[in-house]
């Protein structure tokens, strides 16, 4: 075991020299680079709101925000060939305002989010700014809808709770004529990212790597079925699929979560590790999930990208029983939270994966657990209606979002539609709460006894696809039956491959032929 680093304190640096970016903002900048034309690496949100708006305060209230948080007004250079952190003074804040209230009263709503639909997929500028887009169409005098859109190389889930929160209490404030309630920041997160820097370095990063070195050896990637040939460059347009386990299965998860001494996360990290084994017919199952990254209290009120992400392996080699695995990944999970300091960037510049264009770096599926209540945009005498988006870039092959609400856990399916239709997900989706049903009524069978199947699937296999309305003679065997067909048919193509095809005549020769020499080796 080593010894245990501490912290230093994150303090405010000094302005006048360059600022460096840190390590998650830096690998967003190259990425940038390579395709700067690209919107993936967006983060928009839209709301609905009724009732009469303060546009004023609205406004004000945004342009109080980017005051509060330098990295809102930060663009991103190139100086000597590194990128540098470049904080601007311009506190104002740009609210597009269109106006729908002209058109048919039944198009004003389709037309608005065809507008917040575009307002999110219209890429950054990183070196000119501003990264921060806010929207307002007005669909009547007492309806309009707001659309936020921020760069994730300037804030992160965290944040965006972050920045709801402060408008919210910034709205209230200025509605009335106050000032505003919130008090100073006490640093920056430009003072995080050289806080990083100088931090994660010598011993402290090698201690840290050692682990990652030693628990991501020799990873393989996760090859799922797919419906489409992966592409050599990920297009990024993805989808999603909805689904909920109820408030029962949600109730019996977490007591089997409790009497294995796991938490709710290991237990579906436990479950969505199994489903991915049986899908790809592979044991060494690699997960990627995010972290607050925000271990620093003077973090937890800034905005900006501080989620790290961590890579969790499940080992299902053995066949091992749900309880059985859910031991590994307990021990895995913690290791993992030992040792999350380390940057994701810093781990892929270290570990060296071989390079592919086509897939994400050590991991292509994530799994998400929000635990936590999320913050929901108040403005005093409004109404606020969240709009829901069913297309949103794709950063990942498949990412599972779960959600703990009063009545059971709602789950969202990320993805990528450059190799998955719909119809798949869905059934992946429906497989995934089946195997969590079976674990509760038998935690101690082995995984592969565990069936994924719907009562409709199985229905289709036993029965529908079982009847055929044809009878067969059942003192006959397979090769006699071929016999006949390759008699009755001789020409008709049997198989199909790359390089050609064979009839049953040609197969019933070659196979007969392979027969003889078979006995004829046995003798």
């Amino acid at each position: 075991v080593g010894k245990v680093m501490t912290m230093p304190p994150l303090r405010e640096v000094e302005r006048s020299g360059k600022l460096p970016l840190s390590f998650a903002q830096q690998r967003l900048w190259f990425i940038d680079q390579l395709e700067p034309e690209s919107a993936a690496y967006n983060i928009p949100a839209a709301v609905r709101l009724r009732g009469k708006l303060n546009v004023e305060a609205l406004q004000r209230s945004f342009a109080e925000v980017v005051r509060r948080h330098e990295v809102l007004r930060t663009t991103f250079v190139t100086e000597a060939g590194e990128p540098q952190q470049v904080i601007g003074t311009d506190y104002e804040v740009e609210l597009t305002v269109l106006d729908f209230s002209h058109l048919p009263e039944a198009e004003r709503g389709t037309t608005a989010r065809e507008w917040a639909t575009s307002e999110a997929a219209q890429p950054f500028v990183l070196s000119e700014g501003p990264l921060l887009r806010v929207g307002l169409a007005r669909l009547s005098e007492e309806e309009q809808v707001l659309a936020v859109t921020m760069h994730h190389i300037i804030s992160d889930g965290w944040s965006v709770g972050v920045l709801t929160r402060e408008v919210s209490e910034l709205y209230e404030a200025y509605s009335r004529g106050e000032e505003s309630p919130l008090a100073e920041l006490a640093v920056q997160y430009a003072d995080f990212a050289v806080w990083q820097r100088e931090w994660l370095q010598g011993e402290v990063l090698e201690q840290q790597l050692a682990y990652w070195r030693e628990q991501l050896a020799d990873l393989v990637p996760l090859e799922l079925p797919t419906d489409r040939v992966r592409p050599a460059v990920p297009s990024h347009v993805g989808e999603v699929l909805s689904f909920d386990l109820s408030a029962d299965l949600t109730t019996e998860l977490q007591a089997l979560s409790r009497r294995n001494g796991v938490t709710l996360f290991m237990t579906l990290l436990a479950g969505f590790a199994a489903l991915l084994a049986r899908y790809s017919g592979q044991d060494q199952i690699t997960v990627g999930t995010p972290v607050a990254n925000r271990a620093q209290p003077k973090t937890e009120d800034l905005i900006g990208f501080f989620v790290n992400q961590l890579v969790l392996r499940t080992d299902l080699s053995g066949d091992p029983t749900f309880n059985e695995l859910l031991k590994q990944v307990r021990k895995t999970t913690l290791g993992a939270y030992e040792h999350q300091d380390v940057p994701f960037e810093r781990l892929v510049e270290v570990l060296m994966p071989e390079r592919d264009l086509s897939r994400t770096p050590l991991f292509q599926v994530m799994l998400v657990l929000q635990n936590a209540r999320r913050e929901d945009l108040r403005l005093a005498g409004l109404e606020v209606e969240s709009l829901a988006d069913e297309t949103r870039p794709a950063k990942f092959d498949l990412a599972l979002e779960l959600q703990e609400t009063s009545g059971g856990i709602h789950g969202t399916f990320e993805y990528s539609t450059d190799l998955f239709k719909a119809t798949t997900v869905k059934r992946l989706a429906a497989h995934f709460q089946n195997l969590l049903e079976r674990v509760i009524a038998q935690p101690d069978r082995r995984l592969s006894q565990l069936s994924l199947l719907t009562n409709i699937e199985r229905e289709q296999l036993l029965v529908t696809w079982s009847h055929n309305g044809r009878r067969y003679e059942q003192e006959k065997c397979i090769d006699d039956l071929f016999a006949e067909q390759a008699t009755r048919a001789p020409d008709q193509i049997a198989a199909a491959g790359p390089d050609g095809f064979l009839t049953y005549g040609i197969l019933h020769e070659q196979s007969s032929r392979l027969a003889q020499l078979i006995k004829e080796l046995q003798r």
